[in-house]
């Protein structure tokens, strides 16, 4: 299937810079697939759409600050960019670096708090492998000193850095936020209870993939970057007992379908446990895990709204996409909800 089967036209001003002043009052794009019926409502507003008995899974990976700027101590003050991909064995760390040319194997930069970093290795991709000097763990000086891995789009600095956190994320190792969980707040969760629904949580850490656009003209041809994912004993629990009682289960952003879709198995039960995918769902896949889905507007050509379009069809997520624009909804990371029942 060729790529530019789902590009799309979107004004620039419609691309949210910081988020709803409160996380739930974010709009929602509705989407009942069966009638094909759209409605816009407040996120506020998805409680509506649950039943007693279904299960929300959501991932709680939590973003790193990783962002760094460290000055160059072979060639004077150049200022370089360290982006932390992920951490590897004996305290190494894998990192995307700008200037490339600042970054041989071999050179030494200083990191803020005085740690320094030595370039072990150059990947084929051009990722660096580094290491510190000191035997320092690279994450604690990221989290310490690092900024929010806003995506490029974002050139705002105005919100606040937890913003771009879910209020329900725990363990870091994700390089960009799960944003679709980003609208949910502790009066949404409280409903939810109320009503009956159980919440389960799932992680999968977010990983240099999200920024990885679909070059390929084909899609056959996209290669997707593998992350860790893990399922604990108790989300497969809840996820069985729904499945028999002919409840829905609702996956929170494209992190959690395709964590559920990778943890499927034969007998419609989830495998457990710390896991790895390289899943890219097209259109063609038949879902097996999820039955509503909870997203954000994904930009043109990426593997999330070729995802999404596999759930609802591509026409019909090109035609909510036109709807959302001309209605004037806010677009990617910060931006307005959608959910597909």
């Amino acid at each position: 299937m060729k790529t530019e089967l789902f590009d799309y036209f979107l004004p620039p001003e419609l691309i949210a810079q910081v988020p709803a002043d409160k996380r739930s009052e974010s709009r929602l794009l509705v989407y009942e697939r069966d009638k094909k019926k759209i409605s816009h409502r407040q996120f506020s507003n998805i409680v509506d759409y649950f039943e007693p008995g279904d299960l929300l899974i959501v991932n709680s990976s939590k973003v790193i600050p990783a962002r760094l700027y460290t000055k160059d101590k072979i060639e004077g003050s150049k200022e370089c960019e360290v982006f932390f991909i992920k951490l590897l064995q004996d305290g190494r760390f894998e990192a995307m670096v700008k200037p490339g040319k600042k970054f041989k194997v071999g050179r030494k930069h200083t990191l803020p708090g005085n740690t320094v970093i030595e370039v072990e290795e150059i990947l084929d991709s051009g990722l660096r492998i580094m290491k510190t000097t000191d035997g320092k763990d690279p994450v604690e000086v990221f989290r310490k000193y690092g900024e929010m891995p806003l995506p490029p789009y974002i050139t705002s600095r105005e919100s606040e850095p937890e913003r771009y956190q879910t209020v329900y994320s725990k363990l870091e190792g994700s390089v960009a936020a799960p944003t679709a969980g980003l609208h949910f707040d502790e009066n949404v969760f409280k409903a939810l209870k109320d009503k009956g629904v159980k919440v389960a949580e799932v992680i999968l850490h977010v990983g240099l993939g999200t920024f990885k656009p679909v070059e390929a003209d084909d899609l056959d041809d996209h290669q997707m970057h593998e992350e860790v994912f893990f399922v604990p004993d108790e989300t497969a629990k809840l996820f069985k007992e729904t499945k028999e009682r002919n409840n829905k289960v609702w996956a929170c952003g494209t992190t959690s379908v395709r964590t559920l879709e990778s943890a499927i198995r034969d007998d419609k039960t989830l495998k457990t446990g710390w896991q790895a995918t390289t899943c890219f769902i097209k259109p063609g896949y038949k879902f097996l895990a999820i039955d509503h889905f909870i997203t954000n507007f994904h930009l043109p050509k990426s593997t999330l709204i070729v995802l999404v379009s596999a759930f609802a069809g591509r026409e019909e997520i090109l035609n909510l996409y036109a709807e959302a624009i001309k209605e004037k909804y806010r677009f990617y990371s910060f931006g307005d909800s959608m959910v597909m029942i």
